[in-house]
C-alpha cells in the first residue's frame, strides 16, 4: 500500500513521517517517498527512498494505538509514581544545578569529579580543557558531560579523538560505565560501509557515534569526509579530544611549524557545536608552569600565544 502524506510509517528499522509522495511517472517506475524521522537519536533526520523497492517498508496501522489502552488504566499510586518521574525529568533538563548523569552511570562518582558537569552545564556551549593529573578520571568526567549532554538531547553527534593505544579503552568503558555504543572508525569499519552501500558513501553518515585514533584523524582520506559530515558548522555535535596536547600549536621558535595533527584539529574543532580537551600535561598546551597544581580549567578558548590560538578556537583565557 503505497503511504500517505501525514502517515507514520516504518522503514529500515526506524520510524518516519511521511513528508512528500511523488507518483511514479510511469507504470513500470516507483513511488519516490520523502522521510523524516521520527526517533529519539535521529529525529529530523530526512530520508528519500523507492517505496516499492524496500523490503520492510509498511504503514503503521492506526489501529495500533487502540491496544494501547486496551489492557485498562494503572493503578493511582504507579500512575503517580511514573507522573512524578517525567517531572523530576523535565526539572532536571533545565535546571544545571540537578544532575542525572551519575545516577546513570555504573560508577563510584568521586565529588572532584563532578565539577567538570557542573561547569559545562553552565555554558551555553561547552568548551572545556580538563587538566587533571593521571588516573583522576579523566575518562569518567568525560563520559559524565557526554551523557548528561545526550540525556538533555543537546547532543547528537559524538567524535572522540585519542591515541590508536587507548582507542579499545574508551569504547569498552564507555559501553561498560556509561551505556553508550560507539563504533571504531578505522580502515576495517570504511571498507565494510563501501562493500555494503558502494564506494562513493560517506562512512561517517552510517552512525552517530565514533571514535577515531589520532593517526587516522590525521589523514585527510579521513579528515576529509568527516569536515563533509559535519558541515561548515554542526548544531548537536560534540568532539572530545584525548591527550589534547599533542595537538597544541607549535612553539614561538622561528623555525617551528604546526603538526600535521594540530592542523587537521584546528580545521575540524570549529565545525564543532561542543568540545572537550583531556590532557594530563596542561603545561605542554600553555605557558603555565610544571609546578601549577592539576585542576578542571574552563577553556573559553585558550591560546599557546595570541598569534597561534588553540586548533578550533581564536581568544580566551583561562578561568
Amino acid at each position: 500500500m503505497t503511504p500517505q502524506v501525514g502517515q507514520v510509517v516504518r522503514v529500515r528499522s526506524r520510524q518516519y513521517l511521511v513528508e512528500d509522495v511523488v507518483p511514479p511517472p510511469e507504470a513500470e517506475h516507483q513511488t519516490l517517498v520523502r522521510l523524516s524521522c521520527l526517533d529519539d537519536d535521529a529525529q529530523g533526520v530526512p530520508l528519500e527512498i523507492l517505496w516499492e523497492r524496500e523490503l520492510d517498508a509498511q504503514v503503521v496501522d492506526g489501529s495500533s494505538w487502540k491496544s494501547v489502552a486496551a489492557r485498562g488504566f494503572d493503578e493511582p499510586r504507579m500512575f503517580a509514581a511514573y507522573l512524578h518521574a517525567q517531572r523530576w525529568g523535565c526539572v532536571t533538563s533545565t535546571n544545571p544545578r540537578l544532575f542525572q548523569a551519575p545516577y546513570r552511570a555504573g560508577i563510584d562518582v568521586k565529588a572532584y569529579q563532578l565539577e567538570p558537569l557542573r561547569k559545562a552545564l553552565e555554558l551555553p556551549r561547552v568548551n572545556l580543557f580538563i587538566a587533571d593529573d593521571v588516573g583522576l578520571g579523566k575518562t569518567i568526567e568525560a563520559g559524565l558531560i557526554l551523557r548528561e549532554m545526550l540525556m538533555r538531547q543537546k547532543v547528537r553527534r559524538v567524535v572522540v579523538s585519542a591515541p590508536p593505544s587507548v582507542v579499545l579503552q574508551w569504547r569498552d568503558e564507555l559501553d561498560a560505565r556509561f551505556g553508550l555504543r560507539f563504533e571504531i572508525f578505522d580502515r576495517e569499519y570504511v571498507a565494510r560501509r563501501r562493500r555494503e552501500q558502494g564506494f562513493g558513501v560517506n562512512p561517517w553518515n552510517s552512525h552517530t557515534r565514533f571514535i577515531i585514533s589520532h593517526a587516522l584523524l590525521r589523514e585527510e582520506e579521513y579528515a576529509a569526509p568527516l569536515r563533509d559530515w559535519l558541515g561548515v558548522f554542526s548544531p548537536g555535535s560534540m568532539l572530545i579530544l584525548d591527550e589534547a596536547h599533542h595537538a597544541a600549536p607549535s612553539s614561538g621558535s622561528k623555525y617551528a611549524i604546526d603538526s600535521k595533527f594540530t592542523k587537521t584539529v584546528r580545521s575540524v574543532a570549529e565545525r564543532f557545536e561542543h568540545r572537550l580537551f583531556l590532557s594530563a600535561r596542561a603545561s605542554s598546551c600553555t605557558g603555565m608552569s610544571p609546578t601549577t597544581p592539576s585542576t578542571v580549567k574552563r577553556l573559553a578558548s585558550t591560546s599557546r600565544r595570541p598569534s597561534e590560538p588553540w586548533p578550533g578556537t581564536s581568544t580566551g583565557r583561562w578561568v
